[in-house]
């Protein structure tokens, strides 16, 4: 039998989409991630099959201060990271379930006495003061939170009281005690906040995405593999921040592993995730008006066979520009703790203080500016339809389409309270008198108190058109009617009783000598 003929395999056509720093940060996902070197330029490209993306900086103008990778399949050049290096620009690289898997910045000169006062500070008191103001810290963001945002008035009292009693800690452990209790009232007055999704995508989202639940993932018995958008999108957040704070810490010469809250280990920098604390509640606060003002999109999470809630690429981008303002939170933070470290050196060298690389806060001072730095806003959530899930404007709440369907629907639902209202006893009971009353006045109203001119003929030909100058007030004023019921007279959709036509007519200034 002879062989068959091998399908041809076509080249696949790639439609190329430009990549652009937003707030100086370039975010590559997907596969075959490329990272290279040529002819002096950088070049990046990503994508996921024939949508893909590249970009070409030059070494002049391209803005760029944060290369994040998200993804493990592509290649990194030597060259690429020397070019990163050269232009004061970090290379970091995450997993989307809030891991940070490397981070590297440009190279500062570091000193070794700085270090060595670093390393000798958790067994003495300057360990326990700077443990004591970071949680500190922390504790009052989470405070402000709970009380302000949520209105959880009894959590925000639990970590008042719990602040208050750092004053007393006289270890490092009462001191994470006493964070532990604040953090365990402050997540509890998060567990039933409720998050919402399109209408379109209502019957795709699982019942335990809806509420923020617990901050303990039921897959780990703890934070990591969040199982519900939520927790996933802060994981992401938090990983941002630690890399973050990993690139402020190597900037000043610190060692990221030695901290003071954080215990020693291998697998994280303790130093790092020390100066998170006191941001956290930033991003706490950035995450919770986002989702009590927009909806979240099913598109943007996938949920793996274990439960696990994943951010797709996509959406992992738009969390990844925040870190400039992470960065910007953790700057003087990291700057406090190198002085407090530096100050421990005897006098001759304490007086010379070490450099302020993030913030620049010596040489604003030396100019007669102000040390601090104006507070960086981070990038808006993107807004979407609260119907159909459409990318609109901000401000906004349906896209054009659905505006319409909102409308009607509201309309109709507005007309059945109407009716009910209509109906009520009350509403019947005045209906009722009103006819009464309308009975009444025509049985003693007698037909030869109206003029003979005063026809049907002349209302509909002299008085109706004149009524069009009259406000409906005036005419209901003048009737005692119902300034609806003034319309319709106005308009000549009703003709008013025969007694009404000389009040009428007397509003309009008629007569027939006019």
């Amino acid at each position: 039998m002879a062989a068959t003929q091998t399908v041809p395999q076509h080249p696949q056509h790639c439609n190329f989409i430009l990549i652009t720093p937003q707030r100086g940060v370039i975010t590559l996902f997907g596969y075959g991630i490329h990272v290279q070197v040529e002819r002096g330029h950088l070049m990046l490209e990503d994508g996921i099959g024939g949508d893909r993306r590249k970009t070409r900086l030059a070494r002049v103008g391209h803005n760029l201060k944060r290369l994040v990778v998200i993804g493990s399949d592509g290649l990194v050049s030597l060259g690429a990271l020397r070019w990163l290096a050269d232009q004061d620009a970090s290379f970091i690289m995450l997993e989307r379930d809030g891991y940070v898997l490397a981070v590297t910045g440009p190279v500062r000169p570091s000193d070794a006495r700085l270090r060595r006062a670093q390393a000798l500070a958790y067994e003495s008191d300057v360990g326990l003061r700077i443990a004591r103001e970071l949680i500190d810290r922390k504790l009052v963001g989470q405070e402000t939170l709970v009380r302000d945002v949520l209105s959880d008035v009894k959590a925000a009292q639990t970590i008042a009281s719990n602040r208050a009693a750092l004053t007393s800690a006289t270890t490092i452990d009462g001191t994470r005690y006493l964070e532990a209790q604040a953090g365990h009232a402050y997540w509890a007055a998060w567990r039933k906040l409720p998050v919402t999704f399109p209408r379109a995508d209502l019957n795709r989202v699982p019942d335990h995405w809806r509420e923020f639940g617990t901050r303990i993932s039921p897959l780990t018995g703890s934070p990591r593999l969040a199982a519900n958008p939520p927790n996933a999108i802060l994981n992401y957040l938090y990983a941002v921040l630690e890399s973050e704070a990993r690139l402020a810490v190597a900037a000043l010469g610190l060692d990221p592993g030695l901290g003071f809250l954080h215990m020693d280990s291998r697998t994280r920098d303790s130093l790092a995730c020390d100066l998170m604390e006191p941001v956290r509640p930033q991003v706490d606060a950035y995450v919770l008006d986002w989702i009590t003002r927009e909806p979240l999109r099913r598109e943007w999470f996938f949920e793996q066979r274990d439960g696990n809630c994943r951010l797709m690429g996509s959406f992992a981008v738009r969390l990844s520009e925040t870190g400039p303002t992470w960065a910007h939170a953790v700057a003087p933070l990291a700057e406090w703790v190198a002085r407090t470290l530096w100050q421990t050196k005897p006098k001759p060298v304490c007086r010379l203080l070490p450099a302020t690389r993030l913030t620049g806060s010596h040489k604003r001072e030396a100019k007669g500016s102000p040390s601090s730095l104006p507070g960086i806003t981070p990038p808006r959530p993107p807004t979407v339809c609260r119907i159909c899930g459409t990318s609109i404007g901000f401000g906004q709440r349906y896209c054009a389409s659905c505006r319409t369907t909102v409308s009607r629907e509201s309309l109709i639902a507005a007309a059945k309270l109407g009716r009910v209202a209509a109906h009520s006893p009350e509403v019947r009971a005045r209906q009722a008198e009103k006819q009464r009353q309308h009975a009444a006045a025509v049985k003693a109203w007698n037909q030869s108190d109206k003029p003979d001119w005063l026809t049907e003929e002349v209302y509909r030909e002299k008085i109706l058109p004149l009524l069009a100058g009259i406000t409906v007030p005036a005419i209901s004023s003048a009737l005692g009617v119902s300034e609806p019921y003034a319309t319709h007279i106005r308009n000549g959709k009703h003709i008013p009783h025969a007694r009404r036509w000389l009040r009428l007519a007397r509003l309009v200034d008629w007569s027939p000598n006019t």
